[in-house]
């Protein structure tokens, strides 16, 4: 399950674990002479030379630790989880204040699936071990144990202290995202199981089903929704939005006048409602309905003067209105709110020139430019990362270099 946290911290663990070793005389020389190949092995990674020349010392010096220590990190490394176990095991027998050798045993029995044993000593180590490697192997490996045992709230609770200690670190993020996924899961699955007809069911379905893209299984659950309860806040929005989105796979050519309805219902119940009114703002300025348009735009940055879409959205209608100074403020907002949007770069430059400002629209259709070319550039790098829109974002106006 972790390899990259194993490979990491358990060659610092042997040599740690690994102290001197005492024998009679006459053995002294084959003593030294493994104890020198197993370590430099060891610290080479070359496990399978480090593993013989410590089983030969196991038998020349079983009454050490250090040897058992060792060779069970070994076995470890090498995923030979039923031969690290008794290994492990001797050596803290032989001196049970290894605690490093003790949390490696507990996430040996984790890796054979023996949870319920492994659970103490993975706990202790991710509670309490000052070794930051140790504490978050144990962690990750707590949230194998949990899993495995059914107790999911708290796979939970340990992801959430995961993420908190270790916030940007890869491998962390990919398995409490896996946890947070599960948890989610199987909760839904509860949900469908106790209250298969209720609202709650049928508005989590919806919105599923909005997220994989599947338009005509969520309309239906959204009106699911409404059927049962049609002054809910918030799902005459989501419904407009799923049959918007429906409407540029060009198969529904009502679903724009359909969804405008579903917006309008929405401000009727919650006339705060900003998403609403942007996307009213929006298929009015592209109907060329620019008071319309304006009305509903003003009426979201009213409530909302931080969205930058909206601004964006309003300065477009004001441009078209041939209103560029008051456009300029909007965008100027705009920018302030997101330096990185090319689309605001682009229409402060046309503003610049609607009013004859010459100098500026060449620095901001320059800085247009450059975010293009950059934006391009992460394409091509395969580098853009995208992610659902909560609102239609403002696009690139017709004639804007692509």
């Amino acid at each position: 399950m972790i390899l990259s946290a194993r490979l990491r911290c358990l060659s610092a663990l042997a040599l740690l674990c690994f102290g001197a070793v005492h024998a009679p005389a006459q053995t002294a020389e084959a003593i030294a002479e493994y104890s020198d190949q197993g370590q430099k092995a060891l610290a080479q990674g070359k496990y399978a030379e480090a593993e013989a020349a410590f089983e030969k010392l196991r038998e020349l010096e079983p009454g050490v630790a250090e040897v058992h220590a060792n060779l069970g990190v070994i076995y470890f490394q090498e995923r030979k989880f039923e031969q690290s176990v008794p290994a492990l095991r001797q050596a803290l027998k032989l001196k049970p204040t290894l605690t490093k050798t003790a949390a490696l045993l507990a996430m040996s029995l984790s890796e054979l699936g023996r949870y319920g044993e492994a659970l103490p000593g993975l706990e202790k180590g991710f509670r309490q071990s000052t070794d930051l490697p140790i504490q978050r192997m144990c962690g990750l490996q707590l949230l194998r144990a949990y899993t495995g045992l059914l107790r999911d709230s708290n796979a939970v609770n340990v992801a959430l202290e995961l993420n908190r200690l270790y916030p940007n670190d890869p491998e962390v993020l990919y398995h409490t995202g896996r946890i947070f996924g599960n948890f989610a899961f199987l909760t839904m699955q509860k949900l469908a199981q106790v209250a298969p007809a209720s609202v709650w069911r049928h508005q989590a379905e919806a919105e599923a089903y909005e997220s994989q893209g599947s338009n005509d299984a969520a309309i239906s659950e959204y009106r699911q929704v409404l059927s049962v309860d049609a002054r809910r806040p918030g799902i005459h929005y989501r419904l407009g939005r799923t049959l918007l989105t429906r409407s540029r796979q060009g198969n529904a050519p009502d679903d724009v006048a359909a969804a405008a309805k579903e917006f309008e219902q929405e401000l009727e119940l919650d006339p705060g409602n900003a998403n609403a009114a942007y996307e009213l703002g929006e298929i009015h300025r592209n109907a060329g309905k620019f008071d319309e348009a304006q009305r509903f735009f003003e009426v979201a940055v009213q409530y909302h003067p931080d969205f930058e879409q909206a601004q964006l959205g309003l300065a477009a209608v004001l441009m078209s209105l041939q209103k560029p100074d008051l456009a300029l403020l909007h965008l100027q907002k705009a920018i302030t709110l997101n330096a990185g949007n090319e689309v605001s770069w682009y229409r402060l430059s046309q503003v610049q020139g609607m009013l004859g400002h010459a100098e500026e629209q060449r620095k901001t259709f320059a800085e247009f430019q450059r975010l293009r070319s950059q934006k391009s550039s992460q394409q091509e790098a395969g580098k853009q990362i995208l992610s659902p829109d909560e609102v239609t974002p403002q696009q690139l106006d017709p004639g804007a270099p692509q």
